[in-house]
């Protein structure tokens, strides 16, 4: 492994913000110094990268991802090397994407798929949730052993009923189970039986277009089934994650939790912070393209999900990155909206999205890298090896050009995905070098990576309860 040497640049934690060159030996970060003192003089580096004028930030931690993931009679078009190398190109170097258990089957089972999957393809680093789609006692025994190695989160459905849908019976036990191992329980909060009413009568009063399927998941579904949720892990003594946070009512009552001190906490997507119901309108089944649950809100919410973000009421941003292309996928939804694969492509413009943010005004540089790489990291513990800069942790490393200007476009995007969701949209900072482990896999915007240099990584539990 060589030695590189990164100067001039601004580094750029969570924690502060200062002018420092960065050493970096064995894929670790060995040491941060002044530029210019004799110290960083006297460093023998076989290569020198010069960031003056940029930004040196952590390599994104994208949480909650789905790559090569069935759905709806098809799969999600982006596998675990076209993905990885998509997540590289956008500045991401770890994720964490979704096992699934099928029913009747055990937890092991698709653990062993995903691995398999995952095996050999990936660019950058990776770890694993467990959704657990068959709460039964072989699969709350097993949770132990999944969190002895490494697997520390679970995620449980109040959504998809007949695929991935448990019970509240079934919730509060894997959330007992979970309160006495110490995983963290994932919720997808939706109230899946009272969605399926109105989907059936949406559909059975001709009502078939994509801009549907935001209508009948309503957000006090949502809201509800957050709050249920809340409860569930009170009664059980459990902390709770919420994914994919995209409503008012549901801050609200993430808010309200936390505000009694509970270990409650919730995850935002940038689809909900810059698209809309406006988008899920569009003519000529366009709005397929933006179908996902839960879906995109009125515009109107976004306040309340970037002040949320502001005050740590909301403490991570994730991708849900979960593609399917417009032809031959999404098209499947032809004539009746929930037949259209939810999900949308994501993983590669949320560094870029959340910088504009900062441009914008709406967050500060330290809290884009806090909700970005270190917040995430903490919470599914990957501190302090990923999500910072700190000696001995590892070398996932961005150089970041915050005045280069780009437009996002499928033309130019590396997903392996037939349109990008945020397709004309000017945005100003870029990745331009990223390293994953010390090694450069982005150099000033070619890709130098590999499939199978990314390495799976074991998990410690939730950060943010020690």
């Amino acid at each position: 492994m060589t030695t590189t040497a990164i100067r001039g640049g601004l580094v750029i934690t969570a924690a502060e913000e200062t002018r420092a060159d960065v050493l970096v030996e064995d894929g670790k970060v060995a040491a941060l110094a002044a530029p210019g003192s004799a110290f960083a003089q006297g460093w023998q580096a076989d290569r020198t990268l010069d960031a003056t004028g940029k930004y040196v930030i952590p390599g994104g931690v994208d949480a909650h991802t789905h790559l090569d993931f069935p759905f709806g009679g098809t799969a999600s078009s982006d596998d675990f090397e076209t993905g990885t190398r998509a997540a590289a190109w956008g500045g991401t170097t770890t994720l964490v994407d979704f096992a699934v258990q099928s029913r009747g089957q055990a937890l092991r089972e698709g653990l062993d798929r995903w691995h398999a999957k995952a095996d050999g393809k990936c660019a950058i680093d990776y770890a694993f949730h467990m959704i657990l789609s068959d709460v039964n006692e072989a699969s709350l025994k097993e949770m132990d052993l999944l969190v002895g190695e490494g697997v520390t989160s679970f995620k449980l459905f109040m959504a998809y009923p007949g695929v991935f849908y448990s019970d509240d019976g079934q919730i509060l036990r894997a959330m007992q189970r979970a309160a006495g191992n110490g995983g963290l329980i994932m919720m997808h909060a939706e109230n899946g039986i009272a969605i399926d009413v109105l989907v059936e009568q949406a559909l059975a009063a001709g009502r078939t277009d994509p801009r549907h399927h935001g209508e009948v998941r309503k957000a006090l579904l949502e809201a509800e089934a957050t709050h249920r949720a809340i409860a569930l892990a009170q009664v059980a003594g459990s902390p709770l994650y919420v994914v994919h946070v995209s409503a008012e009512e549901a801050v609200a009552e993430l808010a309200r939790a936390r505000h009694k001190g509970l270990p409650v906490f919730g995850e935002t997507c940038p689809q909900y912070l810059f698209l809309s119901t406006d988008n899920l309108a569009e003519p000529d089944f366009e709005g397929a393209k933006y179908v996902c649950s839960t879906p995109l809100r009125p515009r109107e919410h976004q306040a309340a999900l970037w002040r949320g973000l502001r005050t740590d009421d909301l403490q991570v941003v994730s991708t849900d990155h979960c593609p399917f292309c417009f032809s031959g996928q999404k098209e499947l939804g032809r004539g009746d909206f929930s037949k259209i694969p939810n999900g949308l492509p994501g993983v590669e413009n949320r560094m870029d999205l959340l910088h504009q943010a900062v441009v914008d005004g709406h967050i500060s540089r330290r809290r884009w890298i806090e909700i970005a790489c270190a917040a995430p990291a903490r919470m599914f513990g990957l501190a302090p090896h990923k999500g910072t800069i700190v000696p001995g942790g590892d070398a996932d490393l961005v150089i970041y050009d915050p005045h280069a200007e780009q437009t996002l476009s499928a033309a130019t995007h590396h997903m392996n995905v037939d349109y990008s969701a945020y397709e004309g949209k000017r945005v100003t900072g870029r990745v331009e070098t990223v390293l994953s482990r010390g090694e450069v896999v982005i150099d000033r915007r070619k890709f130098t990576g590999r499939a199978g240099h990314g390495r799976y990584v074991p998990r410690t539990t939730c950060q943010y309860l020690t």
